[in-house]
């Protein structure tokens, strides 16, 4: 079925999805030295309006990563399986990640993630950032460090999280029924 703008309802407004935003990046503030560096990973597409924003709220020394992975292609559902389109990180070793993610549900893709950077990168820490934290039934128990907004389980789309492509512009997040 196709989904049309007009059909779109706000779940969380443009005021309160900058706040929040301003918020999380306090906490992490917090949690790390203003003088030591934090590497920023951005998985793309749908984490990059979140992950410039949060940026430009942190204190310390950020370096940005940016990879591509997918496990919905055009989908509604996640197929299940992650596709690993470009993971190309510069030397993370011995540095503090941050691994920025949209949104988490099943947790397929951040279970990949975390496993591969935890296994391979020899980080100094490894931690997650959501936007938007999902209640749903999750097919790998994994739980964000930070995130921003708890949402239930609906098909959400703007501020960088899509449908088929469409609607990453948006400067709120909204659902379709």
């Amino acid at each position: 079925m196709e989904k049309n703008i007009k059909d779109l309802k706000t779940l969380i407004d443009k005021e309160s999805l900058y706040k929040g935003i301003k918020e999380l990046a306090q906490k992490i503030n917090n949690d790390y030295p203003n003088d030591e560096e934090l590497v920023l990973v951005c998985i793309l597409k749908g984490a990059v309006m979140f992950f410039t924003e949060l940026s430009k709220h942190l204190k310390m020394p950020v370096r940005m990563e940016f990879i591509t992975l997918s496990s919905y292609g055009n989908a509604q559902n996640s197929t299940g399986k992650v596709k690993a389109i470009n993971l190309n990180l510069e030397n993370i070793e011995n540095k503090n990640v941050l691994i920025v993610e949209d949104i988490i549900d099943t947790g397929i893709t951040l279970n990949f993630l975390m496993n591969y950077i935890q296994t391979s990168c020899k980080t100094k820490s490894a931690k997650l950032a959501v936007l938007l934290n999902k209640k749903c039934e999750r097919k790998f128990c994994i739980n964000p460090d930070y995130s921003a907004f708890d949402v239930d389980d609906k098909f959400i789309v703007g501020f960088g999280l899509d449908y088929q492509n469409l609607y990453r512009n948006i400067d709120f997040i909204g659902y379709f029924e």
